[in-house]
């Protein structure tokens, strides 16, 4: 196994503390940014960057830092947020838990303070409909702290947004892949220092459309109307 951290950024103030503390720990960094107001100045730190000229969405930056790993050598790569929310100690439970054609999901401690009730809502929405569409019961499929092989470019995915992260799991079933999850410690930030691009309105519909789709697929696959 030959692993990189690959970190999507849009218009984060705390990307050079997260590239920083996970330099701390030896791992190689490929950042993405993905057409941030500010560009990120990374010329006196050994990462790899990758820039958009434009904001393309969350997903099409995993993929983009996706081929940078796999042109690199990597044959994997954990995805970690920009925010702090998301542990460099951590790091080292999800690639313990790492095989071959896996997804490994960090599961989020979510009965700490500061974390809203709108967002534990949100996983146990979007857990019943994964459950529902690859028969797997899962903790945290709305967790962006994630291992991934590079073969999810080979997945058929058409959503590059924060849906992607739904749709990649669910097609990488369809794939036969295996998807497992581990208890990882998280940061949720004090609401005054939290940096979200998530569209409570417009995302949420996007996801449900996609869960709506997704289910379609199920059913089609089951009866053998459809080719993984």
């Amino acid at each position: 196994m030959k692993f990189c951290i690959v970190i999507p950024v849009y218009n984060s103030p705390y990307i050079r503390e997260v590239i920083q503390d996970i330099l701390s720990y030896g791992y190689r960094v490929i950042v993405v940014d993905d057409g941030s107001q500010t560009p990120i100045d990374a010329h006196d730190l050994n990462i790899e960057l990758i820039t958009h000229s434009a904001n393309m969405g969350k997903g099409e930056a995993i993929l983009s830092g996706a081929k940078k790993a796999k042109e690199l050598g990597f044959d994997s790569f954990v995805s970690v947020d920009a925010d702090k929310q998301h542990l460099s100690s951590q790091i080292q439970k999800l690639t313990e838990a790492y095989e071959d054609e896996t997804i490994v999901i960090g599961n989020r401690d979510f009965e700490q303070e500061n974390i809203p009730n709108s967002s534990k809502f949100g996983r146990k929405f979007s857990n019943f409909w994964v459950m529902l569409e690859t028969f797997k019961s899962l903790g945290d499929t709305q967790s962006g702290f994630r291992m991934y092989p590079v073969s999810i470019l080979e997945l058929p995915l058409t959503n590059r947004r924060f849906d992607f992260e739904v749709e990649v799991l669910v097609h990488h079933s369809y794939r036969g892949g295996k998807i497992k999850d581990v208890e990882v410690e998280c940061y949720y930030p004090p609401h005054d220092e939290r940096v979200s691009h998530f569209d409570k309105f417009w995302d949420n519909l996007h996801i449900t459309l996609l869960h709506i789709k997704l289910l379609m697929q199920r059913y089609l696959l089951l009866r053998g109307w459809l080719w993984r």
